[in-house]
């Protein structure tokens, strides 16, 4: 958790946060932006290289295409206005794991800009209310390499390089200062990473680095215009340590206000054990890194026939999917929001609701009773042992009477014992279904009002809720088996009588 400084709630409302994020997307193409190296992770160091990636002199790029139709359809989901002509251009700047002492960017004519995001507005669990957060640009880049620190037993202070991520192509999406809170942030973070999931550009895998955020943060009293001066917080590696992070770095930066000091532009790291934000270097300004329209690579043009192309392959994205799944299936948006978390689980429960006689009771099955087995079991509702398939065909037998609910617990359970679907353990179980039998019942009821005269006359006083007691015992009786629906009507005529 963050340890953020002891500051008092009303001298907190004296300030308003700031927020940007910078975030990075390495493209899932095959190959590199500008050779034809593989980016497959996990390599061993320095094997996917070649002299255009290692920066060697007479080396020249040549432009992934798939790299550039990857980053227009992102672009695309992220309602950006793509632009027809883009320029790279050469980012100056030297780190052991940059061979080149440049990075092949853009600059002033980026390849997308002027996009959204909506959020909703945090705090309001059951509005509607939304919020937009502008996108200021989206660009093509090349990933730097790697410095690793560790891993060297013969030597403390040994640096490695590793160049296999070096030329990796990457988009940078660039927000607007428009996130007013670290709550904010990760709302953001969390949409940004389902819409580009769905478009399938990026795995989006923050333990691998496909997807890497840095937050500038700033504050300013309240109402006023003017930014602050702002903090960039980098490396940090998931959205709830950024939002840990934001809440430190805002807390420090009134402390420091409010103690009569200047906050400093520069670069800072968060360290997640201890919580806390700590000064790496001073933020360079845009013009230190000397930027100059990259020689080695023409303008690119992606004119109006590719975009269509391009614009083509756009699948529906969540938020649209999500208001149609609630037309079109009867669930509630929290359903909805849940069943679209990514588009295979999306794709996965819109078959198994077409094929189901009510698509409301799969997404009620999803929610009561495959969401707490998954949560006990650590797994994600993508590795679960009941398809969507099985939870449609267990919500059918439901709906005809064929089973009934603790019977689908019952056998819900021995799925997760046994890592199979529904559908095989329906069928190992020898297919049970509910006794229908009513002389079976009408026994074991008349055995359990003898048995119960006290109960018998607190029904026939009016307290007609005890008829819950002699259902429960009839169910247990009947070892689930029998059909609610029957048990009631049958019990309720017998204590009437």
């Amino acid at each position: 958790m963050a340890t953020t400084p002891e500051i008092s709630v009303a001298v907190r409302e004296k300030y308003e946060p700031v927020i940007g994020l910078e975030v990075h997307v390495q493209l899932l193409t095959e190959s590199k932006i500008f050779c034809s190296c593989s980016t497959k992770f996990g390599a061993p160091p320095n094997t996917n290289v070649c002299p255009v990636c290692l920066g060697l002199p007479g080396a020249l790029p040549v432009l992934n295409r798939r790299a550039v139709e990857f980053a227009v359809l992102a672009a695309m989901a992220l309602k950006c206005r793509v632009n027809e002509t883009s320029i790279f251009a050469r980012k100056n700047y030297f780190y052991p794991d940059l061979p080149k002492g440049y990075q092949i960017s853009q600059f002033d004519k980026p390849i997308a800009e002027f996009g959204e995001i909506e959020i909703p507005v945090v705090g309001e669990a059951k509005s509607a209310r939304t919020k937009k957060i502008g996108i200021t640009r989206l660009h093509m880049e090349e990933d730097a390499g790697k410095s690793l620190h560790d891993g060297f037993p013969d030597a403390l202070d040994k640096t490695g390089i590793d160049l296999n991520r070096s030329g990796t192509p990457l988009i940078e999406i660039v927000s607007e200062p428009e996130i007013a809170s670290p709550d904010e942030a990760y709302e953001y973070l969390t949409r940004l990473k389902e819409i580009i999931l769905y478009t399938g550009v990026s795995d989006c895998n923050m333990e691998e680095g496909s997807l890497r955020c840095d937050a500038n943060v700033s504050i300013r009293p309240r109402g006023q215009k003017e930014l602050g001066t702002k903090a960039e917080i980098k490396n940090v590696n998931s959205f709830r340590f950024i939002r840990e992070a934001l809440i430190y770095e805002i807390g420090r930066q009134i402390d420091v206000v409010e103690s009569g000091g200047k906050i400093t532009q520069e670069t800072r790291l968060y360290n997640a054990s201890e919580g806390k934000t700590y000064s790496m270097r001073s933020k360079e300004q845009a013009h230190d890194y000397r930027y100059f329209p990259e020689p080695d690579l023409l303008p690119l043009v992606v004119d109006e026939k590719w975009q269509a192309r391009i614009a083509e392959t756009l699948p529906e994205l969540p938020e649209s999917r999500r208001k149609r799944m609630v037309a079109d299936y009867g669930i509630t948006e929290y359903d909805a929001q849940i069943l679209t978390a990514s588009k295979a689980l999306a794709d996965q429960f819109e078959a198994a609701a077409k094929a189901a006689k009510n698509p409301k009771r799969v997404a009620n099955l999803v929610q009561s009773e495959l969401a707490g087995r998954l949560k006990a079991k650590g797994l994600e509702i993508e590795g679960s042992p009941i398809s969507m398939r099985g939870v449609a065909i267990s919500a059918d037998l439901v709906e005809s009477g064929a089973i009934s609910g603790k019977m689908l617990k019952d056998l819900y359970d021995r799925c997760f014992e046994r890592g199979k679907d529904f559908p095989a353990v329906y069928e190992e179980e020898g297919r049970p279904r509910q006794s229908t039998d009513t002389s079976a019942l009408e026994k074991i009821a008349d055995e359990l009002i003898a048995a119960n005269p006290k109960q018998v006359e607190q029904y026939r006083a009016g307290k007609k809720t005890v008829i819950g007691f002699f259902v429960g015992q009839l169910m247990k009786a009947s070892k689930g088996q029998g059909n609610p629906k029957l048990i009631n009507e049958l019990l309720e005529k017998k204590l009437e009588g």
